[in-house]
């Protein structure tokens, strides 16, 4: 018998930050973990429940008043709790991004778009439900819905899945600063290679989660820092910033605290980059039909 979740013990508030953020900010990766939505076979198990509730809580907390729910991988392809969850959401303030395999019929997926989703996630890590492989015949199948996709891999293979890359035509994000396990210098060719899909124009890169792969750690997570300053300089109007909350991908004992995480951007990003990451390119990447 698969074990029940637990209540949320996470922490949803404590001291504001120092980072007020600008009207209309967007979370733009964040999970739920509803009630009466079990784990599926090839994901991982799903410990504390995630509520709707706990998130408007870290919301009011953090100052921020729109989000994107990311399905998570424990979910797999089974999309109730996404659709749930943006069904209990002011559709005004939320958006989704579902896991759809390649094969994936319209109707599911007109289903999907009319519920708020507008975008599809490709996880290139166990218990990831769609891989890069497979991220061109996902776009395919959701381009003319005007989704975008957005696609996590081991920063250090990017020469493999350059090919991949390159050939999307539709908007992409590459999660989690590309999540370079370990980080490697900012200068790195692998980071060059990242820019040079940014300025094709359909690319933008997610700023979060440096604590899952800094060898440096917080607060300043310096090593990830300085991968996200390079790139949120050369290329401002094509990066996001994501919580990443309710953090699972790291153990209770290294959970990172959501305010340090949010006042990053006081050091890595100037007032006019923050409103275009937190603002602006969310806008028009989710929230524009």
């Amino acid at each position: 018998m698969t074990q029940q979740p637990s209540p949320n013990s996470r922490p949803l508030g404590g001291p504001s930050p120092r980072l007020v953020a600008p009207e209309g900010t967007v979370d733009c990766h964040m999970h739920i973990f509803p009630e009466g939505h079990a784990a599926q076979a090839g994901g991982p198990p799903i410990a504390e429940l995630a509520t709707v509730e706990d998130y408007a809580a870290v919301q009011a907390w953090l100052g921020v008043t729109r989000a994107v729910v990311v399905q998570s991988n424990a979910h797999q392809f089974d999309d109730a709790g996404l659709v749930e969850t943006l069904g209990r959401m002011d559709p005004g303030t939320a958006r989704g991004v579902a896991s759809v395999a390649p094969g994936t019929d319209i109707a599911t997926l007109r289903r999907l778009d009319d519920a708020g989703v507008r975008g599809a996630r490709i996880m290139d890590f166990p218990g990831g439900a769609v891989k890069v492989a497979q991220a061109k015949e996902v776009e395919e199948m959701v381009r003319d819905l005007g989704w975008s996709l957005i696609v996590q891999f081991n920063g250090n293979d990017t020469d493999a899945h350059l090919p991949i890359l390159d050939s999307l035509e539709c908007d992409y994000t590459i999660d989690h600063v590309g999540k370079f396990i370990p980080p490697v210098p900012a200068d790195d060719r692998r980071v060059d290679a990242i820019l040079r899909l940014l300025d094709k124009g359909n690319a933008w890169v997610k700023i979060s989660a440096p604590y899952e792969t800094s060898l440096m750690g917080g607060p300043d997570y310096a090593d990830v820092g300085a991968i996200a300053k390079r790139i949120i300089a050369h290329a401002p109007e094509r990066t996001l910033w994501a919580s990443n909350w309710p953090h699972v991908g790291v153990s209770r004992d290294a959970y990172p605290d959501d305010v340090p995480l949010l006042d990053l951007l006081l050091d890595w990003a100037t007032p006019e980059q923050r409103q275009l990451m937190l603002v602006d390119n969310p806008q028009r990447l989710y929230f524009e039909r």
